[in-house]
């Protein structure tokens, strides 16, 4: 649970420096590619949209710790 200092780390805007939009770039890359297989490899389905769903999530968070910590 946060506490009120880490509240002005989660809700603060962190704008990217040059390294962390490399880094950024490089993992939403790797995150479609996973999601293009998932979509060659999967039929349609309810699964299928929660598992690129949580592929986007991924991203998103390891986005967030980039951001948040460095």
């Amino acid at each position: 649970m946060a506490n009120i200092n880490e509240l002005e780390i989660l809700f603060k805007y962190h704008p990217p420096d040059v390294g962390q939009a490399k880094r950024y770039e490089v993992l939403r890359g790797m995150g479609k590619g996973l999601a293009e297989a998932v979509i060659a490899w999967c039929p349609e389905s309810r699964e299928r949209a929660i598992a690129i769903a949580k592929i986007e999530e991924a991203v998103m968070w390891a986005n967030a710790a980039i951001a948040r910590n460095t």
